[in-house]
């Protein structure tokens, strides 16, 4: 299962990170990486340690591979709730700075806290549904944005002892959390998040409660749909560095283009301070635990995609993918992605997680080194208290963002398929996949079904993602096992 996207950034790169065609299950119910044991050209291993300049120089392909996946969770976060420029820019500063910091606790393995690979943290899409859920109904209860962040801190703070716990008991877990249920939420999370990619598209939420005819208009769709075709037609080159580029160089290019339609503002630019400290807490913390209920799911959802993550690390790494060893790496990396998690919402930001495009970065320098891991993380760290990094990006117009992210929340959807498909396709597996989808996309194309009831429920059930998620482990439990015995097909014919 795969949120990345933990992260997401590089078409390619996700898709790559998503694709469990190569796996096959190993640990915990969760596909490990087929052939693992084969050699692997490596120059520099695990324990490696290269020269400072080598070292740097992998560290900054690792960071342009992750950077638009940390950054476009607040951008889009920020949007929605409407927070000014200086609040956005803050954000973003903190993304930035909270990824070094867990990546550098990931990397290290400090205690039982961390997997020690090379495994890099980033900005989770896969609670992105799920906390503009939150907002939404705390802007609309007449909480202000502060008070609206105030709450999802305070939501995915406490959620992160879920993930926490869990990691303990992840051997438990393999008979329910199958890939075919990991499949289907990765496909729900993409499918359910392409809303918010065209409406970006279109010109944001913004213009749309404006109503003043900005939103859809041919301008804003010329500049979305432009950086959407750059990068299909990058994502189709046979140069591997303009496949792996192709979202970035896409918001570079429509950044530029919009730099010459008088559509960026940099006044913000000139307010903000030289550098930005973080404060713990700076928006206060708040509970509530109808909108915590659906983010119990999503992080137990999260420690399983996490395992198989740092499966294919461990790998492309020529490390283990069994064992005593393997093990012990895997329950100390979704431990670090619990702890971070937890250190993020005190740097007041989103739940981190392990960002496995970057195992594609391992395959391509042949460096599995995790002392790479410590460059990579001071980068992220420098860049986070400088808040004029992600003041630029605050200022990325909505259609820009837009036209990438559609790209991206389409290839977690195909990412999914890819796990379900993996897994091979029986009568059973059919009904869960076909259930959940169905009621999982239900209730975001016809949202009216929940007016009136207890915010309990509407939040629990509210978005696709939460709705999605739980019915697909449900059916995984309570579905008898002889189901599978008969294939797909029959139910088609009958």
């Amino acid at each position: 299962m795969y949120l990345i996207v933990y992260g997401i950034s590089l078409t390619t790169a996700i898709v790559n990170s998503h694709d469990r065609s190569e796996y096959r299950s190993d640990c915990c119910g969760y596909p490990g990486v087929r052939g693992a044991n084969q050699s692997i050209a490596l120059i520099y291993g695990l324990t490696d340690k290269p020269p400072v300049a080598e070292a740097i120089f992998v560290a900054f392909q690792h960071v342009l591979a992750a950077f638009v996946g940390i950054i476009t969770p607040p951008l889009i976060i920020c949007s929605s709730l409407g927070l000014d420029a200086a609040n956005t820019s803050y954000l973003i500063s903190m993304s930035l700075f909270a990824s070094g910091i867990c990546t550098f606790i990931q990397c290290k393995r400090i205690g039982p806290v961390g997997s020690g690979l090379l495994s890099l943290q980033g900005t989770s899409f896969a609670f992105l549904g799920p906390i503009l859920g939150v907002g939404t109904v705390a802007l609309q209860s007449g909480k202000t944005p502060e008070q609206a962040l105030a709450l999802i801190f305070g939501v995915c703070f406490f959620g992160s002892f879920v993930e926490i716990i869990l990691s303990r008991f992840l051997h438990l877990m393999n008979k329910i959390i199958t890939p075919v249920v990991s499949g289907t939420v990765v496909m729900i999370i993409g499918l359910g998040l392409i809303k918010t990619g065209i409406t970006s598209l279109a010109g944001g939420a913004g213009a749309l409660a404006k109503n003043d005819g900005s939103f859809g208009s041919w301008q804003n769709l010329a500049l979305g749909g432009s950086v959407l075709l750059i990068v299909v037609v990058l994502t189709l080159s046979k140069n591997r560095f303009l496949r792996m580029g192709a979202i970035a160089i896409g918001l570079a290019v429509g950044y530029i283009a919009s730099l010459f339609l008088g559509l960026v503002n940099f006044s913000s630019l000139g307010t903000l301070p030289l550098f930005s400290l973080p404060i713990p807490f700076r928006y206060g913390m708040s509970f509530d635990w109808a909108a915590f209920a659906p983010f119990i799911l999503l992080y137990v959802l999260t420690a399983i995609e996490t395992v198989g993550d740092l499966t294919a690390t461990s790998a492309v790494s020529g490390e283990p993918v069994k064992g005593s060893l393997y093990v012990r790496r895997i329950k100390g990396g979704v431990l670090g992605d619990g702890v971070n998690s937890l250190i993020a919402a005190v740097l007041n930001t989103f739940p981190n997680t392990t960002f496995s495009q970057n195992n594609g970065v391992i395959q391509m320098t042949g460096v599995g080194s995790r002392y790479v891991g410590f460059f990579v993380a001071g980068i992220f760290a420098i860049l986070g208290l400088l808040p004029v990094v992600g003041g630029v990006f605050q200022a990325t117009p909505q259609p820009v963002l837009g036209g990438a992210t559609l790209v991206m929340f389409g290839s977690i959807a195909v990412a999914g398929l890819n796990i379900v498909s993996s897994a091979g396709m029986d009568r059973r597996s059919m009904i869960i996949v076909a259930v959940s989808l169905g009621l999982g996309l239900g209730v975001v194309f016809m949202p009216q079904i929940f007016a009136n009831k207890p915010a309990l429920f509407n939040n629990l059930f509210g978005s696709a993602i939460s709705t999605g998620d739980l019915t697909a482990i449900m059916l995984s439990w309570l579905l008898p096992q002889d189901l599978a015995a008969s294939p797909a097909a029959a139910t088609v014919e009958d």
